[in-house]
């Protein structure tokens, strides 16, 4: 795939995955042809960065977000207080340390991620990601074969946040939340991207099990298909620094922050857009399996550390 950008600067950073984009201030203001191409380069290098965008607020990043598509809140995790549609990932109540795809226990689950950093550890904190379309092109024939026919159970019953940082009573709380509805998703292993006609595997902490396979052979087929997901070839890595921004096609990768940096304070803060209902590579698409209301967590908001009621 390549595209000869007119209106923005792309920096490749790795063979496989990432680019830096440079000569642009992100907000809600840039003309139609700038945004086509920072979505072009999405689809390209399926993680995209951009340094310095000190000019965006919680309210300019949504702005901003909304012009690549649709919001879309976490289904299970308030929104952080005062805002419409932004988590807080805050290292004081837990850190996502674990390879995953966004939301993937939902049937349309997120298609991209935008993620600003607000508070940066010195050293440490960085994040990866891995492009799920290149470990799957370069599959043995036999393996893509196997990975077309398998279809997977995705659930939200996995506590993701847990964290050495937080009290085990820090970590009830957190999971009490994030499964306050219970979801269950069966997804094809292999999905084909809407925009790019790619195919890409899709797996992450939120898989449960293959459909049709025990709980033993489950975890050593997803063994197998994670590991080529995460060969090096396949992986960028970027250091943070408060102001940098990155958007990740979240239907092309996976991502883990590196739990590397003590007790130093680091905040990001996520938009997710609307997804599609992925279809497999026999053209089977994803169905819902369970949607289980065990608490009402309409009325609450993130902030600081801790749940609080919204104020009406």
């Amino acid at each position: 795939m390549s595209y000869n950008y007119q209106h923005i600067i792309v920096k490749p950073i790795g063979g496989r995955i990432g680019a830096e984009i440079s000569g642009v201030d992100l907000s809600s203001n840039l003309v139609e042809d700038v945004v086509n191409e920072i979505n072009q380069a999405l689809l390209q290098y399926k993680t995209i960065f951009f340094k310095g965008q000190h000019q965006l607020d919680d309210i300019g990043q949504e702005a901003f977000a909304a012009r690549l598509g649709t919001p879309l809140n976490h289904p299970t995790v308030p929104t952080k207080k005062g805002s419409n549609h932004i988590l807080e990932l805050d290292s004081r109540g837990g850190r996502a340390d674990t390879w995953h795809t966004d939301i993937t226990f939902i049937e349309n689950y997120p298609k991209a991620s935008i993620l600003r950093s607000v508070i940066a550890p010195e050293v440490g904190g960085d994040t990866v990601w891995a492009n799920t379309t290149a470990a799957y092109e370069h599959l043995p024939e036999s393996l893509k074969v196997l990975a077309d026919s398998l279809r997977a159970v995705h659930s939200n019953s996995y506590d993701y946040a847990a964290s050495a940082s937080i009290t085990t009573e820090q970590r009830e709380k957190y999971r009490e939340i994030f499964t306050a509805t219970e979801y269950e998703t069966e997804h094809p292993l292999v999905r084909v991207h809407p925009e790019t006609g790619e195919k890409t595997l899709l797996l992450g902490h939120f898989f449960k099990s293959f459909v049709g396979y025990n709980s033993t052979d489950s975890r050593k087929l997803f063994d197998l298909f994670q590991s080529h997901i995460l060969k090096l070839e396949n992986i960028v890595r970027w250091r943070w620094e408060a102001g940098d921004v990155a958007i990740w096609d979240n239907r092309a990768t996976q991502h883990r922050a590196i739990n590397d940096y003590g007790d130093q304070h680091r905040v990001v803060r996520r938009v997710t857009l609307e997804g599609d209902i992925p279809v497999g590579a026999d053209g089977q698409p994803s169905k819902a399996l369970k949607q289980e209301v065990k608490r009402d967590i309409s009325h609450l908001n993130y902030g600081e550390e801790s749940f609080y009621e919204k104020v009406s």
